[in-house]
């Protein structure tokens, strides 16, 4: 993994960028003062201090009282470690006292970027009670094998639609069809109840639209249903 990338996953990690670079750096040379890290980073000394004051109350370093004061990095898998657990203590805080909403029909809603709309699919399907159809290019359905494979070990309904035979050969279990689909389409419906359709490219510009509207959830349906006849017959 590149430096750039390991700055941004470890951003992630409730560290600003200047944090995580001095972080790495860290990580790299070991023990370092003040002085040293600026000259290190390149992060000027009036900016170095309140970093490394910063990384101490977020375990990321401990301080090393002396002669001089210097600083030395938490072990990475230690800090990972504690940083996800403080997370899901939180999580569950949340969780616990967030305020009931109000129930509504669900309206249609417009998912924007690949991540949000990739996480939004392992969302459906890992609400689905009893049925899911997917139509989707081998470039979009490669991403949840694992997902589409849990629901068919939990004895509920996978139809699938897509150009990747292979892909389609190690979801045992699930109703198969294959079929030309259109570059990075995806066509989704979990228990006749919800839908999400539109494009993934892996673009932060990508848009699907989702909906728990039945007049959409029947049309998609449809269309889904005579797709798979005429594959049947081979028209």
């Amino acid at each position: 993994m590149s430096s750039s990338n390991l700055i941004e996953n470890l951003i992630s990690f409730n560290l600003t960028r200047q944090e995580a670079t001095i972080y790495v750096s860290f990580l790299t040379h070991g023990q370092m003062s003040g002085y040293e890290v600026a000259k290190e980073t390149g992060v000027a000394r009036s900016n170095v201090y309140s970093a490394l004051q910063s990384l101490v109350e977020k375990g990321a370093l401990y301080l090393i009282e002396g002669e001089t004061t210097k600083y030395t990095p938490v072990d990475v898998k230690e800090f990972l470690q504690n940083t996800i657990c403080d997370l899901q203590k939180k999580a569950l805080f949340i969780q616990e006292n967030i305020p009931q909403k109000i129930e509504s029909a669900e309206g249609y809603i417009t998912i924007v970027g690949a991540k949000n709309i990739e996480n939004k699919i392992r969302k459906m399907l890992c609400d689905t009670k009893e049925r899911v159809y997917i139509l989707a290019h081998s470039n979009i359905l490669k991403n949840f094998i694992n997902e589409l494979e849990n629901l068919v070990k939990e004895n509920k309904k996978v139809v699938i639609i897509s150009d990747w035979e292979c892909g389609l050969q190690k979801i045992s279990g699930a109703i198969c069809h294959q079929s030309q689909t259109e570059d990075n389409q995806i066509r989704l419906i979990t228990d006749s109840s919800f839908v999400l359709t539109g494009i993934i490219t892996g673009n932060i510009h990508d848009t699907c639209l989702y909906s728990g509207q039945q007049n959409l959830v029947d049309v998609m349906k449809e269309a889904l249903k005579n797709k798979i006849e005429l594959l049947k017959h081979n028209i």
